[in-house]
């Protein structure tokens, strides 16, 4: 039996993704498929790739040696297909771009419609995510994100500065006018550190009333009046169920960068969405700097 080249890729991914159940998530197949292909390729090489435990499937010396090898075919590839895609130069075609969620919901989405309209050969395709995209292996063509260092493998432009401040509730807000000496009920992140020092010295009677992994659920939870918690002007500031929490300064926050990769920066359609897209969110810095009130 000859080796399927193809069915090395979910060799790679089983190993990438630390099992099938993952590998299964990245190619977008059931475990079946991936458990048959695997198979199929120790069959054709002769030897096991990986050994089946209870808790999953581990690779063995070879099946690492296999999905090495079948990473550098992957890389030889992307980068075939960047050097081929920068001889584009056609406003036509599809172009992927990537950026957080709440940023395509609440600034991006308007862009993209008008960028569609000028360009109506361009074939916009979206992908809202939070987890960032690998450019270099051609998910995207453009990422917008945001970041202090976005990565040095990318080009692109800062087409935004960022601020942030501390928004609470219309009922809360209200009631912390009304009795000053309440307690401020605080929505804390997960994965941040805790309040900023304004907060920890303006209001030492503090007490955490939810956790959240997400600003989706933040919002939430601010909206409903459940505690304040630290977020972007850009959201906050034209949220009509919340307001900034009073004697809290405007905070530095992450800038927003627009990029690409190198090989496809210059091609036409990347060039045109690119300028297009910073010409756009120059007329949105005061949002974005807390300065639109």
């Amino acid at each position: 039996m000859s080796l399927d080249w193809n069915d090395l890729r979910f060799v790679l991914e089983t190993v990438r993704q630390g099992g099938i159940s993952g590998a299964a998530r990245a190619l977008r197949v059931n475990h079946a498929t991936v458990a048959r292909r695997i198979t199929a390729a120790e069959a054709a090489m002769g030897t096991r790739l990986f050994d089946r435990h209870a808790s999953g499937y581990r690779p063995t010396e070879a099946g690492r040696e296999a999905a090495r090898s079948a990473e550098q075919m992957e890389a030889a590839s992307h980068d075939l297909g960047r050097r081929i895609g920068a001889k584009d130069q056609a406003l036509s075609g599809s172009l992927t771009i990537t950026a957080p969620q709440l940023l395509f919901e609440r600034t991006l989405a308007p862009i993209l419609h008008q960028f569609a309209n000028r360009y109506p050969a361009i074939e916009l395709k979206v992908v809202a995510a939070n987890r960032e995209l690998n450019l270099s292996r051609m998910e995207a063509d453009v990422a917008f994100r945001i970041s202090d260092t976005p990565g040095d493998t990318l080009v692109g432009r800062r087409v935004a500065e960022q601020n942030a401040t501390v928004y609470v509730g219309k009922k809360q807000a209200a009631r912390l006018r009304d009795d000053p000496a309440l307690p401020l009920d605080w929505v804390r992140f997960a994965h941040w550190p805790g309040p900023p020092e304004v907060i920890k010295q303006n209001w030492p009677n503090r007490r955490v009333r939810m956790t959240v992994d997400d600003m989706y659920a933040a919002i939430a939870a601010v909206r409903e009046n459940i505690g304040a918690t630290r977020m972007p002007c850009f959201l906050g500031d034209p949220d009509p169920l919340m307001e900034r929490l009073p004697n809290v300064p405007l905070l530095p926050y992450r800038p927003l960068w627009v990029l690409a990769h190198p090989d496809l920066a210059k091609t036409a359609k990347v060039s045109a969405f690119t300028d297009f897209a910073a010409r756009e969110f120059a007329a949105l810095r005061p949002l974005f700097e807390g300065a639109a009130q």
